[in-house]
């Protein structure tokens, strides 16, 4: 099983902690990226792993994913 498949059976509420939680967010949120960059293998999953992994030190980029995951069901720009 691959860890986006996992992150996303996991509840609403746990997602949403998993990311917002400052080191924890980042590196779940890594691992979700380049999981389903290496399932999918498309451009726009490449790019997002890429943007996490340069900027996610930042903590928004975290925020923003744990907000999205809120109101869509899914990550930011996640295919």
């Amino acid at each position: 099983m691959n860890f986006d498949t996992w992150f996303h059976n996991q509840s609403k509420i746990v997602q949403i902690i998993l990311l917002i939680i400052p080191l924890v967010g980042w590196i779940v949120d890594l691992l979700v990226r380049w999981s389903a960059f290496l399932k999918n293998q498309s451009l726009v999953n490449l790019i997002m792993a890429l943007v996490i992994t340069i900027f996610g030190e930042f903590w928004i980029l975290t925020i923003l994913d744990a907000v999205w995951i809120a109101l869509n069901n899914k990550l930011f720009l996640e295919e």
